[in-house]
């Protein structure tokens, strides 16, 4: 029998297939679907031991995506994928997101955000434009504090590692009550509330599903410290867009920085806010770049061929996506 086979839905340029070779270490083939023609692409799909890809909606054609029913893992480059339309794939076929794989970028992007709001640099900076030397208006130590992380995988382990180095403690909530990961608090979802009351700062890095659509609300934001930093990493949707720019409004102690917004152009085609974020003192933004580190692409992407390595091996793949996420993905 021939090895087995890895289907890579993408081109990658000569370093990104070494980067596939070194990982699959001669135990599989890869092939590229966009280097093949009709019925080469159309065999290698009914043959493929595992898929790998960016956005099957975009790089599969009409039936393609029935062919793979026999293949062990579709693994996906980012590790959310409430963009793609994952009910096109074979139900039977497991699918993985890249949990973890731009986390080290991710955290250092949290940790940045969180000490740009905590030292008032984007105000002050403003201030110093318009002529104003406020040097004795205070700042914040984060040292001492409490981040309290809202899903507790990957980005949020190594976002704890670098708050722990800052002097804060770790509270953190994942949906099992079990990690290696050291923590001074640890909580299930339900717990919830629990985790707002006590956070200086809260990172959110959780995946998008039907539970965790609009999340955090009115409610949950008054359980918020009036001076607290809420980073989002996420999703824009696990907040409630109205209520959060209302919340902003009311308490001007309170900052968000946003890195995920609610309609981004990777996953809607536009970037558009219902609600003017931007014009408040009190919000912090990025475009979605935290993962946008160019070093670490062949990083991430060795880490999607791992874990496809592991689905060709025989092996339990990681970060499978459960079937509240594949619900919440489009149709």
């Amino acid at each position: 029998m021939g090895l087995p086979l890895l289907v890579v839905t993408f081109d990658l340029d000569e370093a990104g297939r070494s980067a596939v070779a070194a990982e699959l270490g001669g135990g599989a083939e890869a092939v590229y679907l966009p280097r093949l023609d009709g019925v080469s692409r159309r065999d290698a799909l009914r043959n493929a031991t595992a898929v790998l890809a960016r956005n099957t909606g975009k790089e599969l054609r009409g039936d393609e995506p029935a062919l793979i029913g026999g293949a062990r893992l579709v693994q996906f480059m980012s590790a959310g994928v409430d963009f793609i339309p994952l009910r096109d794939l074979p139900v039977a076929v497991p699918v993985a997101g890249n949990g973890g794989a731009y986390a080290e970028p991710m955290a250092e992007h949290a940790a940045a955000m969180a000490l740009a709001a905590a030292k008032r640099l984007l105000p002050e900076h403003a201030a110093l434009a318009r002529g104003e030397f406020n040097q004795f208006k205070r700042n914040r130590m984060l040292a001492g504090g409490i981040c309290g992380i809202l899903g507790f995988g990957g980005i949020g382990v190594a976002t704890a590692r670098l708050m722990r180095c800052l002097g804060m403690r770790v509270h953190a909530i994942r949906r099992s009550v079990s990690t290696d990961a050291p923590v001074d608090w640890l909580g299930t979802p339900d717990r919830l509330d629990e985790l707002l009351a006590a956070a200086d700062v809260l990172v959110v890095s959780l995946p998008l599903t039907r539970a965790t659509r609009n999340l955090i609300g009115a409610r949950e934001l008054t359980l918020m410290k009036t001076d607290a930093i809420l980073v989002n990493l996420a999703r824009g949707e696990i907040l409630d867009e109205r209520a959060l720019y209302e919340h902003l409004r009311a308490t001007p102690g309170f900052t968000a920085c946003l890195d995920a917004w609610w309609v981004e152009p990777v996953r809607h085609g536009e970037f558009r806010m219902d609600h003017p974020f931007l014009e408040l003192p009190n919000v912090i933004g990025s475009p979605h770049n935290s993962a946008s580190v160019g070093v670490w692409r062949e990083v991430a992407l060795r880490r999607a061929v791992t874990n496809c390595r592991r689905a060709l091996e025989g092996l339990r793949p990681l970060h499978l996506i459960g079937d509240d996420e594949r619900a919440a993905a489009p149709p």
